[in-house]
């Protein structure tokens, strides 16, 4: 029943608002053991020698107080326009009540009621998942003062820019970056990833992750539900209330379900009363609330988001943050699949290969060239040539002037001339009598991605950029094959030659190279049009259109971790490629157990209704008998959250395998 399940679900937390809920909690718990105690006095009652009328007393009040949660979960129900579980569990023990079937009324409620309570504080293990992420973050930090002192604050209190002190041994209060320090951090409470990380001033961390090895001073940079643990925590949460396609056909069944269920119990009631026997109308009023009882769609109300929230937290524990429950099932239908090439396919750290200067120019001139203009770019082009540039002690001018040029370069102004930087296309556009120039360069960096400058209108050259493939990126693509995804592609801005050379080693099925942002989107509309059911991967930055745009958007790396914001509808906190087809496997997993929770709660309340009317079925039984339905879709659901442990535990095999393998060469060496 929506009113308790609600209830139950924010008592679990801990934010402010919930302290309230866990004290309405307490007192409906309160009430419901009150209302208990009247009925058992009434029912042992029955037992000596009382006058029946008085006996009735403690019955008649017992069941009035244990109604109280039904009435006004139905008065909700009611008041919204959404008649449902509640409606029809109160109006079969106000029936009762009517028919001086108090003892039975009252029993009928505390069962109803209590199960309900039981069931959904004990056993969603989806809330369990929510409340041990939140149980990560710790309740105090340690902030450091200016004189180096150290004070102990609440989460509450802790500040932006504030600068916190995190010992070994325990979980970080919140994101941050490194100021002093360094250590080893598990975050795999976030990434899934068990490996430690080390991390030295200048990295970031984040909130709920373990330090293990060292003292770290942090500065903060988000706290409480700001920070990327907080974040992953409300969408589990916003996945009980969220209404998918599913559920909101549900909800439109429900709205039917009930009066139907009601002109039932009315037509069973009306043809057992005229049936002459001997107390026939006693007989037909239990029937009826009979029928009111087993046929309460609680459980059909609960297939939906028990199986989501179980899903959400079984892709949160292997770092997938899903947005919205309607992404999840999208994904459960998806044939094809788009990535980009650099940081998606490859890993995206550059390394500069070969500088290519065109005829009469110096490479180090190219160089010092390409570094002034890349120096205020984020691009992990721009930080590969300068990184390059520092390694050659070439220091970049100051510039005059800066902008960047979306999805062809950058344009800088410098002491010795405006200077442009980007794709070889782009120079061309802006000097078309440089077209042959930039063929011969581009033919010396040929399967490389080039970065083309021009200063001063003369053309220089180009410097030759190559990432690696990353190591599980065939299989992937393989692994998406076998899912039945029948087309692979990769949309990337890069130079064909470069784009082929990666799409030939994974294997994909078609290339669109040479593409700028609106090109790209332009691409992916058309493949929707044509009836594909469309998943994207990118770096979650500048492929933002057609991660907004597709059925699917999946935005890679911690990095790109702010998930309240970003376009894609799904956030992989780690760059495994590999969560791809976890993805579409649980997707496609939760659709199942949502379908089999929807055909076992509709039989259920078929049966019951058959039952109920033939008078098969005590109404005594009839709570209990709901209560299997419940028992069985959170039961159903719950496989959910252990879904992907295989997944872990064979990535753990191999990552160990991996460190072993590594290991060996200085065993040896050391042996020698």
């Amino acid at each position: 029943m929506s009113t308790i399940t609600s209830t139950t679900f924010d008592s679990q937390t801990r934010t402010p608002e919930d302290a309230g809920g866990a004290e309405r909690l307490e007192r409906q718990l309160f009430v419901a053991l009150f209302g208990g105690v009247l009925l058992l006095a009434a029912w042992i009652a029955r037992f000596f020698e009382i006058e029946p009328t008085v006996a009735s007393i403690p019955a008649l009040l017992g069941a009035l107080v244990v109604a109280i949660p039904l009435a006004k979960g139905a008065f909700e129900e009611l008041r919204e326009g959404r008649a449902s579980s509640d409606s029809l569990a109160s109006l079969a023990v106000f029936a009762a009540i009517a028919n001086e079937m108090y003892l039975a009324a009252g029993f009928l409620a505390f069962f109803l009621w209590f199960s309900e309570l039981v069931l959904s504080r004990t056993a969603w293990g989806a809330q369990r998942a929510i409340r041990e992420l939140i149980e990560l973050t710790p309740d105090i930090a340690r902030v450091v003062g200016d004189d180096g002192s150290e004070r102990e604050v609440s989460l509450s209190q802790l500040r932006h820019g504030a600068i916190i002190r995190v010992r070994p041994g325990e979980n970080l209060p919140a994101d941050g970056n490194v100021r002093a320090g360094t250590s080893s951090i598990n975050q795999a409470s976030l990434t899934g990833e068990a490996v430690p990380i080390e991390v030295q001033p200048g990295m970031p961390v984040y909130a709920g992750t373990t330090n293990l090895t060292g003292q770290i001073d942090i500065e903060v940079t988000a706290v409480k539900g700001e920070t990327t643990i907080g974040k992953v925590e409300k969408l589990i949460r916003e996945a009980e209330s969220a209404k998918g396609r599913k559920q909101e056909l549900i909800e439109r069944i429900s709205s039917y379900y009930v009066p139907v269920v009601i002109m039932v119990a009315g037509i069973v009631w009306f043809f057992t009363a005229k049936s002459g026997a001997e107390g026939a109308k006693t007989v037909a009023a239990e029937r009826a609330i009979t029928v009111l009882v087993v046929t309460c769609p609680g459980a059909l109300l609960i297939a939906y988001p028990t199986a989501m929230v179980a899903a959400f937290a079984a892709a949160a524990r292997l770092g997938v943050m899903i947005k919205q429950t309607r992404t999840l099932e999208a994904a459960a239908d998806i044939d094809t699949v788009v990535m980009d090439k650099t940081g998606t396919l490859t890993t995206g750290k550059f390394a500069v290969s070969r500088l290519a200067p065109a005829d009469g120019v110096d490479a180090a001139a190219l160089l010092q060239a390409a570094a002034d203009a890349e120096q205020s770019s984020n691009h992990p082009l721009a930080k590969s040539i300068l990184e390059t540039a520092e390694r050659a002690r070439i220091v970049p001018q100051p510039l005059s002037g800066y902008r960047e040029i979306h999805g062809r370069g950058v344009a800088a102004t410098t002491p010795s001339g405006e200077i442009f930087a980007g794709r070889g296309a782009w120079i061309v556009e802006l000097q078309p009598a440089l077209a042959a120039e930039v063929r011969a360069v581009e033919a010396k960096i040929e399967g490389m991605s080039g970065v083309h400058v021009m200063q001063g209108g003369r053309y220089l050259g180009a410097v030759g950029l190559e990432d690696k493939l990353r190591r599980n990126a065939g299989e992937v693509v393989s692994k998406l094959r076998d899912l039945g995804v029948r087309r692979v592609a990769i949309f990337t801005g890069d130079r064909l030659a470069v784009a082929t050379r990666v799409g030939q080693s994974v294997g994909v099925d078609s290339i669109e190279a040479e593409c700028l942002p609106e090109e790209k989107h332009e691409e992916l509309k058309y493949l929707m049009r044509k009836g594909h059911r469309t998943l994207v991967v990118g770096d979650g930055i500048n492929d933002g259109p057609i991660l907004a745009t597709a059925d699917v958007g999946v935005a890679m790396g911690l990095s790109g971790s702010d998930i309240a914001t970003n376009s894609a509808g799904v956030a992989l906190m780690n760059d495994d490629l590999r969560t791809v087809p976890f993805l579409l496997e649980i997707a496609r997993k939760t659709k199942s157990v949502i379908a089999l929770n929807i055909l076992v709660s509709v039989l259920l309340a078929i049966v019951g209704l058959a039952l109920a009317a033939t008078g098969s079925l005590d109404l005594w039984l009839g709570p209990f008998y709901q209560a299997a339905a419940y028992v069985f879709v959170i039961a159903n659901s719950l496989r959910l959250v252990r879904f992907g442990e295989e997944f872990a535990a064979s990535e753990e095999i191999r990552r160990q395998q991996e460190r072993d393998a590594l290991a060996k060469p200085t065993r040896k060496l050391a042996a020698a």
